[in-house]
């Protein structure tokens, strides 16, 4: 995505025959600055993405312990481990997504048919998109977490973020 609009604003300059201008340069100073935002937001999620998913987890199944008790959808280790798989696979393309800008690879590669797949085995998407929605929750502390980054409002990146666990969740419930 940066280099994309480096290229452009130099294809256009170069075109022109002209330096970049001052405006110009403002914007792409404005397009770093905000890639530094999304690098740290994504670093600290994935350098806490177990935390997130087995916490995550964990309350999901003290709200509904049916899914662990003997013929839930998570009873049985091979069962649980493929739980906690699928939710760090979906943090991970919400990653992906947070990163570029764009939620077109959490869509592409990771819901698309997600929704479909998890009927077919029996698993209540309800359950699924609640797990998402306690992920979203932990990765937002994390991310919110004034401790060790540069100040500055990051708001509008935090809600772009909330909104891929969201258009997540949506797509499994």
């Amino acid at each position: 995505m940066t280099l994309d609009v480096f290229s452009k604003v130099v294809s256009q300059a170069d075109a022109k025959g002209e330096f970049l201008s001052t405006e110009q340069l403002d914007a792409l100073t404005a397009v770093v600055k905000e890639g530094n935002k999304r690098l740290d937001t994504v670093n600290r999620i994935t350098s806490n993405a177990s935390a997130i998913v087995t916490d995550a987890a964990r309350a999901l199944f003290e709200e509904q312990p049916s899914l662990i008790a003997p013929g839930g959808n998570a009873y049985t280790n091979r069962r649980m481990a493929a739980c906690l798989r699928d939710m760090e696979i979906i943090l991970r393309y919400v990653t992906y997504a947070t990163l570029a800008g764009d939620a077109s690879v959490l869509d592409d590669r990771c819901l698309n048919g997600l929704r479909e797949t998890y009927q077919a085995l029996g698993t209540p998407g309800s359950s699924v998109a609640v797990g998402v929605g306690k992920m979203k929750e932990a990765a937002i502390k994390i991310v919110n977490d004034p401790n060790g980054i540069t100040k500055g409002d990051c708001s509008s990146l935090v809600s772009e973020l909330a909104g891929y666990f969201d258009r997540a969740a949506a797509a499994v419930a």
